[in-house]
């Protein structure tokens, strides 16, 4: 019985044309879903992106003073002399 029907709806054209219409609105729905989710990966990897370059900024800098610090206790004593701190 559910069988007949199918196929009698089949044949009709305006339930081609229906399903035609169905499945083309599916089809949109899904890309949309899929275009929002690539759009959220992509901001959650800019955020990480710009995490990372927060983090190996405060790094270098943290790099540069070690490099830029005296050696010894001398050295200290030298640059607090000529007020180079």
């Amino acid at each position: 019985m559910i069988g007949g029907l199918l196929a009698t709806l089949a044949g009709s054209a305006w339930a081609r044309t229906a399903l035609r219409y169905g499945v083309i609105a599916l089809a949109i729905l899904l890309f949309l879903l899929s275009l929002r989710r690539s759009g959220e990966r992509a901001g959650r990897l800019a955020e990480q992106i710009e995490t990372m370059e927060k983090t190996h900024d405060a790094q270098r800098r943290m790099l540069e003073a070690t490099a830029r610090r005296p050696r010894s206790r001398d050295d200290l004593a030298e640059r607090l002399r000529d007020s180079q701190f």
